[in-house]
């Protein structure tokens, strides 16, 4: 019964909460660049890049939303090289991205050692502190885990109701969709497919480094090595997950960071008991477990990973 406790704690959905608040940020980005057709394998590094660069901005004195905007404009310049291979060059998607996730990766931690060269432990920053919405914040339960986080997860979550309003309800989002399943039906209408294309993935790329940014910015008050720890891969199943829908990627965000949540306060329980590595692996097995009952009913934009030079057919 105490396993199930847990369900029913308020500390417990404000952890998930928190949990899942980078993870909606890069799914969305990811998203947006999957929705155009081109998928983006360099998010992993992209996060990187994006919690280094608003750290680092934020402790060269910096305001914290300049160190969002910061990450943000690091995360597009990323999505710019990615988008100029892959789109008008028609490059490898999956060789281009994870050569961007190397790329930067390696230059955020060969940057940290120039402009750090002698510190042995991370430097701290004061990062966003929660922002208690009044009266909704007293709701039990449901208050405190939605109504009392930091200002970026209110931004994670209008970012999802943004995104799912740009690609349904404006006809920037038919283009962005319409490129992703018939590209020459975009040009047919005098758009530039290359350019939509462009346009999303480093708004899309955006969005990576901002859930990277989170994690330095709000989550934590320090950037160390390996922080990302998978969780661009992660964000790439839940937009499979998802269905490519801006709502069912949300759902599945919360989900694995219940997951996540959930491992460890059982490891608290256990005593010990069972094997830590055991909890740790839970969270990725419910998701496989999930994804393979979900992928098989998903529709996938026609055009994804297929490039597309003007005038084809």
């Amino acid at each position: 019964m105490e396993a199930l406790d847990i369900l029913l704690t308020a500390s417990f959905w404000v952890a998930a909460v928190r949990i899942a608040s980078p993870l909606i940020f890069a799914t969305m980005g990811e998203l947006i660049c999957e929705r155009a057709g081109v998928l983006n394998l360099g998010i992993e590094g992209i996060m990187t890049a994006g919690a280094f660069a608003g750290w680092l901005t934020v402790y060269a004195g910096g305001d914290l939303w300049t160190g969002v905007a910061v990450a943000a404009a690091v995360g597009a310049l990323f999505g710019l090289l990615h988008g100029a291979l892959t789109v008008p060059l028609g490059l490898s998607q999956h060789v281009v991205g994870i050569g961007i996730t190397l790329l930067a990766t390696s230059l955020t931690y060969f940057t940290y050692r120039i402009v750090l060269p002698e510190v042995t432990s991370p430097p701290k920053i004061a990062p966003f502190q929660p922002l208690p919405i009044p009266v909704l914040s007293e709701i039990p339960l449901v208050g405190p885990a939605l109504f009392n986080q930091t200002p970026l997860t209110y931004f994670a979550f209008l970012t999802v109701a943004l995104t799912a309003w740009a690609l349904y309800r404006t006809p920037l989002g038919l283009a962005v969709r319409a490129a992703g399943e018939n590209p020459s039906a975009v040009e047919a209408q005098g758009i530039s497919v290359t350019a939509v294309r462009m346009g999303a993935v480093m708004a899309g790329s955006a969005l990576m480094a901002v859930g990277g940014a989170f994690l330095t910015m709000s989550a934590f008050n320090s950037f160390f090595f390996e922080m990302i720890n998978g969780r661009g891969w992660v964000c790439i199943a839940l937009v499979v997950f998802g269905s490519w829908r801006p709502g069912k990627a949300l759902v599945g965000a919360i989900l694995f960071a219940a997951f996540d949540a959930y491992q460890v306060r059982l490891q608290q329980i256990t005593g010990g008991v069972v094997p830590y590595q055991i909890f740790l692996m839970m969270p990725y097995v419910l998701s496989i477990l999930a994804l393979v009952l979900v992928a098989r009913r998903a529709t996938y934009p026609k055009a994804l990973m297929i490039p597309y030079q003007k005038g084809e057919r």
